[in-house]
């Protein structure tokens, strides 16, 4: 019996240091499973840093210690050669090999170098000087749009550097009193300025991760803080990044409905006909119709549209509008005669105004 529970304890023993050895399990804090592509990591963390990002939990003192899992957590998992030998051994694999070099920022990759608003306001205080605002328009796909997608853009941004020397700032308008005699003043009006460290200005690459995401719809912007241009006494200006749809050669966009046009045969829109649709992520679309089918006749699909910006589950609808493509050649006079047999109608000239 104490044979049985020292094997028990030894056992125990060697699972508490594996466990401890693996180290922390990055899969677990981007709650994404071990399949999971670039993709799908990148938009766990752009959601999980603004949830756990320590600004948003003061009062929680565990707080810095999860963003920081959470960074190390994508750094690894975001990189191909990381991820494989994190996969096969663990963190302390990483580590002993160098590999958890902590070098990258991902943080500001996704939201700019002043992290995230987290307020209800301007972003920028009134009173601070700041930099002009760069506005990118970023040409995406309808399939884009409706899978979602992330795109890196590299980009040279100005960055103050300390430089030799001084330089006038902060100047201003001051009202100051000049005595001219005995019994004389006079007010008049100088500028102020106050001597600070000189600067320079040096272009650096940046890499930023821009999400669109799903849903989104033309003129959406997605904001990086102090990403635009620098002001030598104040704070950068943002870069907005504005969505622009291209068109797209078989669906049309209105808000979350999809509207498309499908040409079919004089044959198929008598007697029916069995296709599918290649949608935007590739899945098919069945179409079936076992009744006639007249030019302009239109068809919805439920569910088959453009999902919610605002809610994902929530999607739109396909309409199919038919056009009917009549045959070329000249019928027979009999297959005219057996035609006319066929379809037993009388011939209708009705005159109207269809405008």
């Amino acid at each position: 019996m104490q044979l049985i529970k020292f094997v028990v304890l030894v056992q125990l023993a060697i699972l508490l240091v594996d466990e401890a050895l693996a180290g922390r399990d990055f899969y677990k804090i981007l709650n994404v499973k071990r399949n999971a592509n670039t993709n799908e990591i990148k938009k766990a963390y752009r959601r999980l840093a603004k949830e756990l990002h320590p600004d948003k939990n003061k009062d929680d003192p565990d707080a810095s210690t999860k963003f920081q899992d959470l960074g190390a957590a994508y750094e690894v998992l975001s990189n191909a050669d990381k991820r494989k030998t994190y996969d096969r051994c663990g963190e302390e694999c990483l580590k002993k090999e160098g590999m958890m070099d902590h070098g990258g920022d991902p943080f500001s990759s996704f939201f700019g170098d002043f992290g995230f608003h987290f307020g209800n306001g301007d972003p920028h205080q009134q009173d601070t000087l700041r930099g002009a605002d760069i506005v990118m328009t970023m040409y995406v796909s309808l399939e884009e749009l409706y899978s979602g997608n992330f795109v890196e853009i590299v980009r040279n941004k100005p960055v103050m550097k300390p430089a030799s020397g001084t330089r006038k700032c902060n100047c201003r308008q001051e009202m100051v009193t000049r005595n001219l005699g005995p019994g004389r003043f006079q007010m008049i009006q100088q500028t102020v300025c106050d001597e600070c460290p000189n600067v320079k200005l040096v272009n650096e690459e940046r890499t930023l991760e821009i999400e669109v995401e799903q849903g989104m719809v033309d003129g959406q912007e997605t904001r990086f803080v102090a990403e635009g241009e620098p002001h030598i006494d104040g704070e950068p200006g943002d870069l907005i990044v504005r969505v622009q749809q291209m068109p797209h050669p078989r669906f049309m966009r209105k808000d979350d409905d999809l509207y498309t046009n499908v040409t079919i045969s004089l044959q198929d829109a008598l007697v029916g006909f069995n296709m599918e649709i290649k949608h935007l992520d590739g899945h098919a679309v069945p179409v079936t119709r076992e009744k006639i089918t007249w030019p302009g006749a239109r068809i919805r699909k439920k569910g088959e549209g453009m999902p919610n910006f605002e809610n994902n589950n929530l999607t739109g609808n396909l309409y199919i509008t038919f056009d009917v493509e009549f045959p070329k050649q000249d019928l027979s006079e009999e297959d005219k005669e057996a035609l006319k047999k066929i379809l037993d109608q009388s011939s209708i000239n009705r005159i109207y105004n269809g405008l």
